[in-house]
């Protein structure tokens, strides 16, 4: 059993920034790789960032420069850190673990809301 517990959404207004974490427990490596995708409403599930087990990151090239992953492997932990925040950030962001034989683990997801 894998289980994935994000937090640190809310309400924020533009230009503001917040710090989404992700915990892993349960049968799971702490290397595995991680990563966040987002779902605004009315719209697809779309990448955000990923980072590998050895630390290697990817983003979405639209967010690039605003969104920064990071990982704790000792608390198994994910991080996304959004600055320069804007309206069209909202969504619920979930994030994921890499599991074996091409299975990936989700959150429940963390509501993010960006006035104008």
């Amino acid at each position: 059993q894998v289980q994935l517990v994000e937090s640190g959404g809310g309400l924020v207004q533009a230009g503001g920034s917040l710090r989404l974490s992700c915990v892993a427990s349960g049968n799971i490596s702490r290397f595995n790789a991680r990563g966040w995708y987002r779902q605004a409403p009315g719209k697809q599930r779309e990448f955000v960032a990923a980072i590998s087990g050895n630390g290697i990151t990817n983003y979405a090239d639209s967010l690039k420069g605003r969104f920064t992953i990071s990982r704790d492997y000792a608390k198994n932990t994910v991080y996304l850190q959004m600055n320069s925040l804007k309206p069209e950030d909202t969504a619920v962001y979930y994030c994921y673990v890499k599991g074996d034989y091409g299975r990936s683990y989700w959150g429940q997801g963390t509501q993010v809301t960006v006035s104008s």
